[in-house]
């Protein structure tokens, strides 16, 4: 299985989660592909972030929404679409964890993979 990161970066957010409040929020979108078939889905993981050298990132407020599934390959076309999207998707996944990523606020310098 090949399995990449197409784009991740940490921003300032708001959660209570699991009974710990948490400041930070991890975007990702990964691509998947196995056998032909690949996938793209969008991942929020919000984490405590006390203090500005805090990233450890629990794994108990992660979620996820499968964006795009097919056979074929790794597309740049698809994946400028799919980007264009992902703050919308990972709003949509914050709010049903109560929680909200500040977008205008980030922690880091994206990656992209």
């Amino acid at each position: 299985m090949v399995s990449v990161n197409v784009y991740e970066r940490y921003y300032k957010a708001e959660c209570l989660y699991n009974g710990v409040m948490r400041y930070g929020a991890k975007v990702i979108m990964l691509y998947e592909s196995e056998e032909g078939a690949y996938s793209y889905t969008a991942q929020l993981i919000f984490f405590p972030h006390r203090d500005p050298e805090d990233y450890a990132v629990s794994y108990d407020a992660l979620f996820t929404e499968t964006l795009m599934e097919g056979k074929g390959r790794r597309s740049k076309k698809k994946e400028a679409e799919l980007l264009k999207n992902l703050e919308e998707c990972c709003d949509r996944l914050a709010a049903q964890a109560g929680g909200t990523v500040f977008w205008s606020e980030p922690l880091t310098d994206e990656r992209r993979g």
